[in-house]
């Protein structure tokens, strides 16, 4: 009971219906049906990109569009298969087939569901700002990439590697087969995805551009031109309307060995993209995202598309500022954008089947421009050095290796530049013959502390762990090599947490103190940190009275042992 106490699952669903109203509904309404407008040509271009069949993307969405609007914790957030996906979804598919996917999706929602169960949720909205443009900007260079052959309409003969500069070198010696036709259909597309919005902004230009060059498209086969434009008919054949089963994903230990790091890989990128898009709704719309909740929905949708042949799911940005932008408040929008994609399946996937791959390739090419963010990318190059070097490196890991390996040293960079940083910020002080008790605090009145021959006083000014505790001990070793003191007071007022190898060294200093006769005492220890060193003993080991609430009392009792112990 406890646990279920603790439990951060909010739905924001299950308070939507407290004041809802039915002009709140008839804007969820219009949101809604918009956005399912939206989602439909980008939720079967992302499963193209996939490898998958154009249905999956669709039953993706519905599915999970509809887990993430009824349990995520944000009121507006529309989830889906999204662009960011593509190049780790068509990699585990390559490698380990569909049944693959189905394992390491499942398991990255077990995963994102334990992150949100421990409270992970605003931890991983502080990874480095840098490290997410570098992943973005690179899945958008990858992304633009397999779009070339649908595009242009290449013919090639060989096995497309995975690696990017293979990739590239493929289609370099393969460019003298482009389909001229295929070209003018996916341009023309380009323009009109370009152009629409400056015409309507409601209307999307993805879908404008595919009703006109799917009907032009068709309209020319009928007087026998453009007959060799591919379209998602000709290149999966007649897309099935039914609704699949559930499913077993044949799940075991070899398996899940083999596939932890991809759904590691799903799992980390889904969270840092859901977040995202929910700290900019929240920005947008003034709520307040729970971002364990959140963590938990996308989790469960997760979990629960596998069984259906779906793709992973996250939070789409693009799709969720449509929501905003047309009057969307509550999670009813999202549900109602995932019946329309229903209704859509139902009974319109005839026509889907004459929609040009070109005219999907334009699509994509745009999506990847608008993921590209070339311009954050710009301004962080006039950040510190620091900061571009992780972008770079994240890009090019992203571009050049594999996604997996790219999360996992960003995650890496994040951890290193966080340790760095603090370590720049953690000092080590040492007084000599006074110390003024109200320095560094916002005392107005100073105490002058006077510290008796024989007292050493350190104080240590940030988090006690294993990089501040290396410092201290040398710090230590360089202000004892001439004459070693009585007694040592350790300030630490300013030390917010202490980890084990903090409490090890902390032991081990006051250990070889007391065998080379010297006394340690504790200064200012928050509660916190009291109770770590409670834990470990270390009030046993000196003696509870030397741990002293205040460096007037620390300072006092040392000058006063200070006095019996010397000669």
């Amino acid at each position: 009971m406890d646990f279920l106490h603790q439990l951060d699952f909010k739905p924001a669903s299950l308070s939507v219906f407290k004041n809802y109203s039915a002009s709140k509904f008839k804007a969820d309404l219009i949101a809604g049906i918009v956005v399912g407008i939206v989602a439909l040509p980008l939720a079967i271009a992302f499963a193209i990109a996939s490898g998958v069949n154009p249905s999956v993307g669709l039953i993706t969405a519905i599915i999970g569009g509809f887990l993430v609007s009824a349990l995520g914790g944000n009121s507006v957030q529309i989830g889906g298969p999204t662009g960011a996906f593509i190049v780790i979804v068509y990699n585990i598919i390559s490698l380990y087939g569909l049944s693959g996917l189905a394992i390491a999706t499942f398991m990255a929602g077990v995963l994102l569901v334990m992150m949100g169960l421990f409270k992970l949720g605003t931890v991983i909205k502080f990874i480095p700002y840098p490290i997410v443009v570098g992943f973005t900007a690179g899945i958008a260079l990858t992304i633009f990439s397999t779009q070339m052959p649908d595009f242009f309409g290449l013919t090639i003969t060989e096995k497309l590697p995975a690696d990017f500069i293979g990739k590239w070198g493929v289609y370099f010696r393969h460019f003298a087969s482009i389909d001229w036709m295929t070209t003018i259909v996916g341009v023309a597309s380009l323009l009109l995805i370009v152009l629409a919005p400056k015409l309507s902004k409601r209307i999307p230009g993805a879908l404008v551009a595919i009703v006109i060059m799917t009907f032009f498209v068709w309209i020319m086969n009928q007087f026998g031109y453009f007959t060799e434009v591919e379209t998602i008919g000709m290149r999966f054949k007649n897309l099935t309307t039914d609704i699949p089963h559930p499913h077993s994903i044949g799940l075991n230990m070899q398996s899940i060995n083999i596939l932890l790091p991809s759904a590691f890989t799903i799992a980390m990128l889904g969270a840092i993209e859901s977040l995202l898009s929910a700290t900019v709704a929240d920005g947008v719309t003034g709520s307040k995202t729970n971002s364990n909740t959140e963590l938990i929905g996308q989790g469960i949708a997760n979990i629960t598309v596998p069984f259906f042949g779906g793709i992973p799911v996250t939070g789409a940005i693009a799709r969720t500022m449509t929501n905003i932008t047309n009057g969307g408040r509550t999670p009813v929008a999202g549900i109602i954008h995932a019946v329309v994609l229903l209704v859509v399946y139902l009974f319109m996937m005839p026509l889907i089947n004459l929609v040009p791959m070109a005219c999907l390739g334009a699509v994509l090419i745009v999506v990847s421009y608008n993921m590209s963010g070339w311009r954050t990318v710009v301004g962080i190059f006039k950040n510190p050095k620091s900061d571009i070097s992780v972008l770079i490196v994240t890009f090019l890991l992203t571009v050049i290796f594999d996604l997996t390996i790219a999360i996992e040293m960003g995650l890496l960079l994040a951890v290193v530049l966080f340790l760095k940083r603090v370590m720049e910020n953690s000092t080590v002080r040492v007084y000599g013959e006074q110390l003024d008790a109200a320095e560094g605090s916002d005392l107005t009145t100073h105490e002058v502390l006077q510290i008796a021959p024989g007292v050493s006083v350190y104080e240590i000014d940030g988090p006690f762990f294993f990089g501040v505790a290396t410092k201290f001990e040398e710090v230590m070793r360089s202000t004892n090599m001439k004459e070693k003191p009585c007694v040592r007071i350790i300030r630490m007022r300013k030390v917010p947490f202490i980890d084990a190898t903090g409490v090890h060294n902390l032991e081990m200093l006051i250990r070889s103190s007391q065998s080379d006769g010297i006394e340690i005492v504790l200064s200012g220890v928050n509660e916190s940190v009291s109770a770590v060193l409670h834990k470990a003993g270390i009030d046993n080991l000196i003696g509870s009275e030397h741990i002293c609430p205040h460096i007037s009392v620390a300072v006092e009792m040392a000058n006063r042992l200070a006095k019996t112990m010397q000669p």
